[in-house]
């Protein structure tokens, strides 16, 4: 189906105008997350995110982790593209629970990921 961006995180606009270092921050630790995500095994990954599962089996974990690499399904990177952006309405709409598409253009910024990516460079 291509990327679609099941997470996403947002703020107002005045918040991020006010943080922005909050904002740089936190899209920091989310790319430097999926860095590690990309570099580790599913193992590896299980173990650490036992923690937030405790009643589910470490090897449905690895399963898990495993299913999604080979999927392809975790974003390499915290840019939110247009293209994805569409994919999700797409969805929502589909499920009868989006009425009206909003503007990438005006819903959408970028700046903070692409500063995240050109600070911490793999």
């Amino acid at each position: 189906s291509g990327e679609i961006p099941y997470t996403a995180y947002f703020a107002k606009k005045s918040y991020i105008e006010k943080n922005a270092d909050i904002i740089q921050k936190f899209t920091n630790a989310i790319y430097r997350g999926q860095l590690w995500v990309e570099k580790h095994t599913p193992e590896e990954i299980a173990k650490v995110i036992k923690p937030s599962f405790p009643d589910t089996d470490e090897d449905l974990l690895i399963t898990v982790a495993e299913r999604y690499k080979k999927q392809d399904a975790w974003c390499k990177d915290p840019i939110l593209r247009k293209e994805a952006l569409g994919l999700l309405q797409e969805v929502m709409k589909s499920a009868g629970e989006l009425k009206k598409e909003a503007d990438y253009d005006k819903i959408v910024n970028t700046k903070f990921a692409e500063k995240a990516i050109e600070k911490i460079k793999q």
